[in-house]
Parts: C-alpha cells; sequence; structure tokens
C-alpha cells in the first residue's frame, strides 16, 4: 500500500508539494519587493506603514461611511421598530463585506508588508542604533521604554532590549522558510515548522500585516512565560513602525491596563486568559466593564497543544453555592481504605496462587486468576512484573477474550470474587456485592448504599390504598431518600477512584497543601484546573489536605468554541500532522508542512523493547553515561514526576551531575533548559521541555555529536514524542534520539504488547536481552494511533455537547449584549412582549379557557383582556394576539411616559443642586414583588425630561433576569449532562436525548425570561418615599468567583458543583392541561387540573408535589 501511494505521489504530486508550489511565487514577490524597500531610508521605511494603512481605509471606506449614517439613522425616535430591524440587519451584512475587502486588500499588499518586516529585521541586526525623526508616538514611547531615547527632534531605537529579564541583541533576519511560513499563517491554517526554525519570528510577518487594518491581532501562548517574552522580545519590531503592544498577563483581570491591552494593535496573552475574559465579559453588568472588543484574528503559538490539548476540558467561571463545603469524603474514606486493603491482599493472594498453578501445568484456572487480578487492581506492581514474564501476558489475554465474548456475558464469573471492578481503558470502577457487603457492616440498613428504585417505588404508591396526604408524605421521603443516598453513592464511586486509579506524583502533586493536577501532555503543573466531579475533593480526602467547597457554575465555554469566534483563526507547531484531521474537522484549518532551512540530519534510532522497567532502566542509565563521557549533553524524556525522581536518585548513586525538570520544579524551567546544551549536561524532564524554550549548542558540542535525547517511554500521543526528538537537530545541528520501551509500559500494557510480547517469547529472550527493529518501533505507534483516536473521540463527543450549549449561549449571550450596549434592546422587548402575548394566547386557545386566559393577562400583563368571551372563541388565533400585542404595548408605552414624569422633578432638581458632585445616579423601581436599582446618567436624564429612564429600566431588568435565570439553567444543563449518561444502559444514544432534553430546557428558559422581563417592565413603579441617590460603584466585581478548567475524567466532562443530587432527568410526557396534580402551600394539599395549579404555582404560593 506504502509503495502504491508513493507511486501516486510521483504522478500527481503530494499535498506537501502542492501547498508549497503555490506559495512560492509570493515568495519570488516579496523578494522583489524586499530589494526595492532596502534603497529607502529609516524614516521612508516607517512611511510604509503609514501608506498601507491608509490603502486599507480607503478601500473600505463606502462601506464604513455608510455603516456610520445607518447607526445614525437608527438613533432617531421617529423611526419605527422595523425599519429599525431592517438597519441593523443591513449594517450586519455591510460589516460582513468589510472583512471580506480587508481580506482582498491584505492579499494585495502582502508582498510589501512582509518585506518591511524582513528589511526592519535586518537592519536591527545590521546596526547597533537605529535613528529617524522622532514621532509623537516616539515620544511617549520613551517614557516607558528603555530601548529608545529622544535626541532633541530624532528618535534613537537601540537593537539591545530585555526580554523576560534577559538581555538580547536582535540578531534575527528571515528565511524563505520563515516568509512561507508567514504567508500560510496569514492565510488562515496551521503552519507545522520544525523546533528552530523560528516560527516566533515568521509569526512576526502576518502580524504585522493584519495589524494595519487596526482591528486587533491576537497572539496565543500556551503559558504567560512565552506571552510576557514574547511581547518583550518581538514588541521593538512592531513599535518601531508606531504600532501599540501589550501583554494582558501583565494586567489584572477586569482592570483598566487589561481593557487597554485589548485595545493595542497586537495584543499577547494565554488561551486561558483570553477565554476567561470573554466569559467575564458576559458576566459584565456595564458597557465599560467589557474588556474584549470584537474577536478579529488570532495566531495560536503551540497549536496543537492549545486546541488539542487544552481542548479536552472547558473553561469555567465558578462561584459558591450554598451549603458547598458540605461533604462526606473524610466521612466514608476510611472504609474505602479498608475496601482497597482487603483488594489489594485478595488481588496478591491469587497472583501468587496463579504462578503455583502455572507451575502446576494448570493454566486455564491460572488464567483466571490472572484476569481477575487484572480487573481486581490493573496497576498493581507485582501483577505487571508478572505479566513480563514468558507466556503470562498472551495467557491473561486468551482469557479475557473467552469471557469478553457475547458482550462479556460470563464475565460476572470473574468479578464475582472482586471486591470492586476496574475498567482502566476507560477510566471506570464499579462496587460488587461482595464490596457492597463490607462496606454495609456494623450498618443496621444493608441498603445503606444502594439506590432505591424510584419509578417502582412510586407505582406501588399510586397502586395503594393509602389516603392523598399519605401517599404525598411517602413520595417525598422516596425521593428525599434518594437524594441522599445518591450523593453518598457518588461520593464512594469518587473516593474508590481517587485511591486506585489516580497515583501522587505521577497524575497529580501536592504542594502547599493543595493537590494540583500535572498535565500528561507537557508535564507542567495546570493551576486553578480541578478533577470534575467532586474527583478532587475526593483526591483530597485521600492526602488529608483541606477539602475545597464545591462551587456552582455562573458561566462555561470550550476552547473550541472560543476560537471558533474569530474572524480568523490560524496557529504554528512543530507538531501538527498526526492530528491534520481533527483540525479540519472542528477549526477548518488546514495543516501546511515547512520546509527546514537546512536538512535535518538528527539520527532517529529504532525504538529498544526490554520486557521490564527495571532492565530498560539500567540501560539509559549506561547510555546517560556512555554519552556524557563523549562530551554529549543529554535530555532524558519522562512521562511522570515520579519517574523523573526515581532516575535522579540512580544518577546521583551513580555520582553523574544533572537537574531535574518536571512539575514541582516548573519555575526554574529557563535556568535548566540554558543549561542544558553545555557539554556533558545531563537533564531529567517530563515533558514540560518538550516546548517553550530552544536548546542552544556550543560549537564543541556539536563537533561532539549534538544534543542526546532519550525517552524513557512512549507516550500516548506520538505528538509529543516528536516535539521531545525536536529538541535535537534544529537548524542542521547533529544529533540523535533513542526511545526505550518496556512491557510494562502504560501504553504497552493497555494497547501494544499483544503481538510484541508472543514475538518476545518464541524468540526465547532472556533477563536483559533487548529488541530492536522497525516493525516494533511501527508496531508501537500503531499503539499510539488507538490512543490518539480514542481521545479524538473524547473531545469530539465534549465538542458535541458544548455545541449544543454554544447555540443557547450565543441567544442569551446577543440578548445579554444588546441590554448592556442599549443599541438593539428596543427591539428586543418589543419582540418578547410580543412572544410573551403569543405564548398567553396559545396556552388557552386550544382549550378556549378564557378565564385563565383572563387571569393570565392580568397577572403577567397587568391589563384588562382586550376581548369578550364571544371574540376570544370567534376570532382566529392570530388577531387575538394582534389585539393583545397592541394594548400590552400602549400600556407599556404609558407606563414609560408616566415614570418618565414621576421621576424627571426629582432629577431635575438633583441636576440643578447636585450635578458637579454627581455623574449617575440610582433610582430603585418594583414590581411590587422585588426591587431593582436602576442606575442612569444624571446629566442625559435631565436633558430628555425623563424619557431615558425607560430604558435604563430595560437593560437592567434584562441583565438582572438573564443572569438570576441563566446561573440556574446551566446548573440544570450539568444535571442533565450526567443523568442522560444512565440511556446507554438502554440501548440508546445519551446525545441525542440530551439534544432532545436541552431543547425543552432551553425553550422553558426563553419563555420563563421574556415572561419575568415583561411582567416586570410592565408593572414597574416607584416604591413609596423613593429616592433617586448617588451610584457607587455598581461594577460587579465577581470577588467570591473562580476561574478553573476541571479536568476530564470521563467521556462526558461536567463542571464541578454543589453536592445536591437530584433524582436524574429523564425524557418524560409533558403534564396536559387537564391532568390532575397535586399542590400543597405547607397547611393545604389540594389536587386540581394542571391549567388550574400552574399560575398557583407560579404565584410561589403554592409548589406541586
Amino acid at each position: 500500500m506504502g509503495s502504491f501511494l508513493n507511486i501516486l505521489g510521483k504522478l500527481f504530486g503530494n499535498k506537501y508539494e502542492k501547498d508549497i508550489k503555490q506559495i512560492n511565487p509570493i515568495v519570488d514577490q516579496i523578494d522583489l519587493e524586499f530589494e526595492k524597500i532596502k534603497k529607502l531610508d529609516n524614516d521612508q521605511l516607517r512611511d510604509k506603514t503609514i501608506d498601507l494603512k491608509k490603502q486599507i481605509q480607503d478601500f473600505i471606506s463606502a462601506e464604513k461611511i455608510e455603516i456610520k449614517q445607518l447607526k445614525e439613522k437608527s438613533k432617531s425616535k421617529s423611526i419605527s421598530t422595523q425599519d429599525k430591524e431592517d438597519i441593523y440587519k443591513k449594517i450586519d451584512a455591510l460589516q460582513k463585506t468589510v472583512l471580506e475587502k480587508i481580506e482582498e486588500i491584505l492579499n494585495k499588499i502582502l508582498p510589501i508588508a512582509f518585506a518591511v518586516i524582513k528589511e526592519t529585521a535586518r537592519r536591527f541586526t545590521e546596526n547597533e542604533t537605529i535613528e529617524v525623526i522622532a514621532s509623537e508616538n516616539d515620544r511617549k514611547l520613551a517614557e516607558t521604554k528603555d530601548f529608545i531615547n529622544i535626541n532633541d527632534k530624532k528618535a534613537i531605537y537601540q537593537t539591545k532590549w530585555n526580554a523576560a529579564g534577559t538581555n538580547i541583541k536582535w540578531e534575527m533576519v528571515h528565511y524563505n522558510v520563515q516568509l512561507i511560513g508567514g504567508i500560510v499563517l496569514h492565510q488562515g491554517k496551521i503552519a507545522e515548522m520544525q523546533t528552530g526554525e523560528g516560527k516566533t519570528l515568521s509569526a512576526t510577518l502576518p502580524i504585522y500585516l493584519n495589524a494595519l487594518t487596526e482591528l486587533g491581532v491576537h497572539l496565543v501562548t500556551v503559558n504567560d512565560y512565552l506571552a510576557k517574552r514574547d511581547a518583550e522580545w518581538m514588541g521593538p519590531i512592531f513599535q518601531f513602525h508606531g504600532m501599540s503592544v501589550d501583554c494582558i498577563d501583565n494586567h489584572q483581570p477586569n482592570s483598566n491596563e487589561r481593557r487597554k491591552a485589548y485595545l493595542a494593535d497586537i495584543t499577547y496573552g494565554t488561551n486561558n486568559e483570553f477565554g476567561f475574559d470573554y466569559l467575564r465579559d458576559n458576566m459584565a453588568k456595564r458597557p465599560e466593564d467589557l474588556v474584549q472588543r470584537k474577536l478579529h484574528y488570532a495566531i495560536v503559538d503551540e497549536v496543537d497543544s492549545v486546541l488539542i490539548d487544552d481542548a479536552r476540558t472547558p473553561l469555567i467561571i465558578s462561584g459558591p453555592t450554598p451549603q458547598g463545603d458540605k461533604h462526606e469524603y473524610n466521612d466514608y474514606k476510611h472504609k474505602i481504605e479498608k475496601l482497597v486493603n482487603v483488594q489489594r491482599q485478595f488481588v496478591t493472594s491469587i497472583i501468587a496462587e496463579a504462578k503455583k498453578l502455572i507451575s502446576s501445568g494448570d493454566s486455564e484456572k491460572a488464567g483466571i486468576n490472572l484476569l481477575r487480578a487484572f480487573r481486581g487492581l490493573p496497576k498493581n506492581k507485582a501483577l505487571i512484573k508478572f505479566l513480563s514474564e514468558d507466556g503470562i501476558r498472551a495467557l491473561l489475554q486468551k482469557t479475557e477474550n473467552f469471557y469478553m465474548q457475547d458482550q462479556s456475558k460470563e464475565m460476572h464469573k470473574i468479578d464475582a470474587e472482586l471486591y470492586f471492578v476496574i475498567d482502566e481503558k476507560s477510566n471506570s470502577i464499579e462496587l460488587t456485592e461482595k464490596g457492597l457487603e463490607l462496606m454495609s457492616q456494623n450498618i443496621e440498613d444493608k441498603n445503606f448504599f444502594i439506590l432505591p428504585d424510584v419509578g417502582a417505588i412510586i407505582a406501588d404508591i399510586d397502586k395503594s390504598n393509602k389516603s392523598t396526604e399519605e401517599k404525598i408524605k411517602i413520595k417525598e421521603d422516596t425521593s428525599r431518600d434518594f437524594a441522599v443516598k445518591s450523593e453518598r453513592v457518588h461520593t464512594i464511586n469518587q473516593l474508590l477512584k481517587a485511591y486506585t486509579l489516580f497515583e501522587k506524583d505521577v497524575e497529580y502533586v501536592v504542594m502547599d497543601n493543595k493537590v494540583k493536577i500535572v498535565d500528561e501532555q507537557t508535564g507542567r503543573i495546570m493551576d486553578g484546573r480541578r478533577y470534575s466531579d467532586g474527583l478532587h475533593q475526593a483526591i483530597e480526602a485521600k492526602e488529608n489536605v483541606k477539602i475545597e467547597a464545591a462551587t456552582q457554575t455562573y458561566a462555561t465555554v470550550t476552547l473550541q468554541n472560543y476560537f471558533r469566534m474569530y474572524d480568523k483563526l490560524s496557529g504554528m507547531t512543530g507538531t501538527a500532522e498526526t492530528e491534520a484531521g481533527e483540525f479540519w474537522e472542528i477549526y477548518k484549518l488546514d495543516v501546511v508542512a515547512i520546509p527546514t532551512n537546512k536538512p535535518i540530519i538528527r539520527k532517529d534510532r529504532n525504538d529498544l523493547v526490554y520486557k521490564t522497567n527495571r532492565e530498560k532502566y539500567n540501560a539509559v542509565i549506561e547510555d546517560i553515561a556512555d554519552l556524557t563521557s563523549a562530551g554529549r549533553p543529554v535530555l532524558v524524556g519522562t512521562t511522570s514526576v515520579e519517574i523523573s525522581e526515581l532516575l535522579s536518585t540512580i544518577l546521583r548513586r551513580r555520582k553523574i551531575k544533572h537537574n531535574v525538570l518536571n512539575a514541582k520544579m516548573h519555575k526554574k524551567e529557563a535556568d535548566i533548559v540554558a543549561e542544558a546544551g553545555e557539554a556533558s549536561s545531563v537533564t531529567i524532564a517530563t515533558n514540560m521541555a518538550g516546548r517553550g524554550t530552544d536548546i542552544k549548542l556550543s560549537q564543541e558540542v556539536k563537533e561532539a555529536g549534538g544534543l542526546a535525547i532519550i525517552g524513557t517511554e512512549r507516550h500516548d500521543s506520538r505528538r509529543v514524542d516528536r516535539q521531545l526528538r525536536g529538541r535535537s537537530g534544529r537548524q542542521g545541528d547533529t544529533g540523535s534520539s533513542q526511545f526505550y520501551v518496556s512491557l510494562e509500559d502504560k501504553l504497552m500494557r493497555l494497547f501494544g504488547s499483544e503481538r510484541i510480547a508472543k514475538l518476545m517469547d518464541r524468540m526465547g529472550l532472556q533477563e536483559g536481552e533487548v529488541i530492536q527493529h522497525s516493525m516494533v518501533s511501527k508496531s508501537i505507534e500503531r499503539a499510539q494511533k488507538k490512543v490518539e483516536e480514542n481521545n479524538f473521540g473524547t473531545r469530539k463527543r465534549l465538542l458535541e455537547y458544548d455545541d449544543v450549549m454554544n447555540q443557547q449561549r450565543e441567544v442569551i449571550y446577543k440578548k445579554r449584549r444588546n441590554a448592556l450596549n442599549g443599541e438593539r434592546i428596543s427591539i428586543d422587548v418589543l419582540n418578547m412582549i410580543f412572544d410573551t402575548c403569543e405564548n398567553i394566547v396559545n396556552e388557552n386557545f386550544e382549550i378556549k379557557d378564557f378565564e385563565n386566559f383572563k387571569i393570565e393577562i392580568g397577572r403577567l400583563l397587568a391589563i384588562e383582556s382586550p376581548v369578550s368571551e364571544n371574540e376570544f372563541s370567534s376570532l382566529s388565533q392570530e388577531i387575538i394576539v394582534e389585539k393583545v400585542f397592541k394594548k400590552c404595548y400602549e400600556s407599556y408605552q404609558n407606563k414609560s411616559n408616566t415614570i418618565a414624569k414621576q421621576t424627571f422633578p426629582v432629577i431635575k432638581e438633583i441636576f440643578e443642586n447636585q450635578s458637579a458632585k454627581f455623574e449617575n445616579i440610582v433610582i430603585p423601581f418594583t414590581d411590587g414583588l422585588k426591587t431593582l436599582q436602576v442606575a442612569t446618567n444624571l446629566e442625559e436624564a435631565h436633558n430628555s425630561e425623563g424619557e431615558n429612564i425607560a430604558e435604563a429600566i430595560e437593560k437592567s431588568v434584562t441583565l438582572a433576569i438573564i443572569d438570576n435565570i441563566w446561573k440556574d439553567h446551566l446548573r440544570e444543563m450539568d444535571d442533565l449532562k450526567q443523568s442522560v449518561q444512565n440511556a446507554v444502559y438502554e440501548q440508546k444514544d445519551p446525545l441525542l436525548i440530551y439534544k432532545f432534553e436541552s431543547f425543552n430546557l432551553f425553550k422553558n428558559l426563553v419563555e420563563k425570561i421574556n415572561k419575568d422581563i415583561v411582567s416586570f417592565l410592565l408593572k414597574a413603579t416607584l416604591p413609596i418615599k423613593a429616592n433617586a441617590e448617588e451610584a457607587k460603584d455598581i461594577r460587579n466585581p465577581n470577588t467570591n468567583l473562580q476561574t478553573s478548567r476541571p479536568e476530564a475524567i470521563t467521556n462526558v466532562n461536567r463542571p464541578q458543583q454543589a453536592p445536591k443530587r437530584a433524582q436524574p432527568v429523564s425524557v418524560k410526557k409533558e403534564t396536559g392541561r387537564n391532568e390532575k396534580v397535586a399542590i400543597t402551600n405547607g397547611s393545604e394539599t389540594r389536587e386540581v387540573k394542571w391549567k388550574k395549579a400552574k399560575p398557583l404555582i407560579e404565584s410561589g404560593e403554592w409548589t406541586r408535589i
């Protein structure tokens, strides 16, 4: 197959060749422009930026003028609402046209713009200083930056400056391959550039070009060190041309400084902060609290890390929840410790028994014991070691295949002897009957850890002859029992996972009395991220550290959906090819492999495969000793903190000097990497050394053979291994890479070892012997592909769930933005009034319930019925809706005029006597149930004679009601996502049920928002003795809110939330209008029709049972 593809490639050309062939003519144009620009003096070079900006603005000026005129027209009070809506549609279409025209003009001026930056880089490289006529921007810059001095009318730019605490001299000029990379980035694609090929420098080209539009360019990095470093390192090149550069990570969230950072032409920052700022903006109370402007163009550095690895979990802003500090983890952890110890003893005994059975020739029973031990404790070190012996793993797999056939119908015979069963591949765990018996010892209630069958119990209650009051009480007790036991079972399940599947110094570390997750892709500590669904609290209980209180989601978004909001997106990395399919499917991003400036001469050797870890690590140590004696630096890659510390201990015993770079030492990363290229130096690192800064080598080291890469284990992802390899052999340097593998490695245990184990058994390899062959390396890569496919499935599933949420989020956030800015609020309010009128009519028209119709429009709309009972029966539904809407809207306009007349005398008095003192005032309004503080500008209110108060009420009411109801809706959606997973047991797709149920939830949400807003607006009055007072700082500081990245532990990510676990949401028939329901007000219980019960329940005085 491979040879056939090679023949096709030769005949028709491959994708790589076609991509580069299309770009080469543009590179030739850049070279021509570069030769022209080289002849310009420094001031003429800077004038090119002004000229290019003018070309862009001239090209889109007609559309911008028309947009401005339309916006002015929409402010007119004489214009109808329908005309306003048409104007806004036209504005949206024009803005889309502007973006299309901007891309057209940018492609036209690209050769000149790229040549300008290349020439700037050349002049900074070849000169110590660059002198130009001082502009106003230069003078402002000189006040804060030490690389620019003002001498009379001249500005002198130094070509040396400080970047991330290091003094650097600019010595970089763009190669042609970097021009190709820059073109690919501008085209909205991913540039795959090898380590050391200058991705950061390549990005300066599209950054400059797109910053000319003054719409903002975002450079997204994986950590704040790189964001701050790159902003300081590359900044002077852009600032020389009058562009502003900032980094959001230098400033506090919600601050004026951060707002200014977003207004800069070029903004650097981390992916988390960009995403969290988007969420914070959608919780803002005033327009001036917003920090982000419209998302235009982003370049994502290490794009695979950000858009693939970090996309596994959503960004969440959460806050305190009632009784969030109440939990049962400490109450039950001693029972789990006992359970795990008993299982460990049992597994140890059956492993010993299996060894005896094998010796006696009874392989069938031995296989059963091995499978039982594997399902009991798959990470047991004695089991892992035993499986590396000749024929043992093959025996386990043969037994497992037998019991897994016919959908594992015989597996219960294996599990019956265990206390709990672990499925390591799916990260799941389940208590058995035996385990429940042990847990229930010394407890009278043998069903203490068993969930009741609520459906069956309620069915039995309904069939019984008990009175209505008794039935209601029993149902309440049953529901309460279910909720308590549900939380208890959940606590037990999470504690079991914490004790059996999550190891300290592998998945997490304990630092500063806190449990911190280690990123399996980078090896870095992920500050602020917590395991979801209470698992983090379970690990905190296990490690005897403070258990943090549970929180409630206030706002959430996945990185996939955040970055898809940009008008244009591109990325760069050294390893994107393996995930090219995912990039295209989710982001519509094409991956283009950029050629290297010099050929790679690094020697990548085939993997060395050993049977046990002990043999493997001994071989690694010997290799390190040989390499250091030859004067070569060595970078040893590990997959966990635990392994890095184990190797460090062995090297200390051998008295080999070395540095350790892992999650515990991440603050010293820059210093350790700086020493990693010195002769005979040894650096043991988790995957965090695979990204970020380059390891630079001296000429002496290059002659000795360059940097040697030793991988102590194959990672689940091929990208991580390629990143590690890529640290060596940069820019044509010599180097080598060698991976060491054992059958005890996680990847080999789960996916890759069956064929290799059989091969080693057939070859009769003894302890310490090794196999090395390209076929073995390919077999390991196939195992990695299996994991990558599984991980892609997980991420895709997460996105499918969030896509449902995102559709809802867009609707709600659009309503919120309209309310915040006030531009389109009048249209939204009009639509809400119409929808509410329509819903009331629809609910009552079909059943011809005129009495309830009258009650509803009086209760919600505060108007009399515009139709008589006879008209309600005879007129069409559409005519009744129009009549109700017309009367309702007239009532609202009268209400607005009345409020203006009531408030203006107070406003006038304050304005005339205290206007110098107050800028904004707060006026209280009430609908009889709740009171709202409405802030408005004093001068504006005075000049309009109070007419702007109605709009201020609309804005305040819409924001307050949306925020309150949306928060509750997010909690319901979280619960729904968890509960629908049970559908798999009914052979149903949980996602389909989730979509169906979430649609109904969202429909109810929109109806409730509309009704609550319309009801308040139509009933709003000034409370008795109301006074306008000074508006204090009304910003929402979000002091009790926290940002987090809950780490996924199952195929569906669920944010950590309140411990309240209600009965799961299920697909059910909605209550019919004439169906009888039981309701109570605390002292009286009634059984009435739902159409009568609904308004009573909504009034808050009665509740449904």
